[in-house]
């Protein structure tokens, strides 16, 4: 009985370390640089396979399915600090020149449609304060990303650090499973619950 549990506890403990490798992550949001796609205190799952399958550890890739798409909310390393993990949402691919003017982003010299972003403020900063609202063409080099977060006055991005190196990303995000608002109470109200019961299954995008 006693071998019986351990090998099912073994079995079990194995299975869960292969998916977390390979398969599927869990993240938890702690900023609002994603805001509103992304709470602080939403859970999240990420597929780890969707661009490729690397060697843990190594972080080598072993089989390459896809790259990056342009809108794609993905983890990855944080290239100044890579013990951190950020989260941001890809705006520029390899080859493509990125702009902003005014708050508003250029790929290529065409105005990139973003529903999803916020601007908590209205003031426009020049480009000599910051990059924040405005930013000289950069060109994005081979196997590289350009991020940014969709709360965009409020998000430490590829404006003020420039790239993310494709082989520092940890898969892409694609769907909330639990959402906690440290502020709430306890009521069934969504707006106004410790859990966010609105937003438990949204899938990404």
């Amino acid at each position: 009985m006693l071998r019986e549990y351990t090998e099912a506890i073994l079995i079990a403990v194995l299975l869960a370390l292969f998916i977390r490798a390979f398969v599927v992550q869990a993240f938890k949001i702690p900023s609002g640089s994603m805001k509103d796609t992304l709470l602080i205190g939403d859970h999240i799952l990420v597929n780890k396979f969707v661009y490729g399958i690397k060697l843990p550890l190594l972080e080598k890739e072993l089989i390459h399915f896809s790259d990056p798409k342009r809108g794609d909310i993905v983890v990855f390393r944080y290239p100044v600090d890579p013990s951190k993990d950020f989260i941001k949402r890809v705006i520029g691919l390899p080859g493509d020149t990125v702009r902003i003017q005014d708050k508003r982003v250029y790929v290529n010299d065409k105005l990139l449609v973003e529903p999803y972003v916020v601007h908590s403020e209205s003031k426009i900063l020049p480009a000599s304060v910051s990059p924040r609202d405005n930013m000289e063409p950069i060109l994005v080099p081979p196997h590289s990303l350009f991020v940014m977060g969709d709360n965009r006055d409020e998000s430490y991005d590829s404006r003020f650090w420039k790239f993310v190196d494709m082989n520092e990303l940890k898969g892409e995000a694609f769907i909330i499973y639990w959402s906690w608002n440290g502020e709430g109470k306890l009521t069934w109200k969504p707006s106004e619950s410790f859990i966010r019961w609105n937003r438990i299954g949204n899938l990404l995008h």
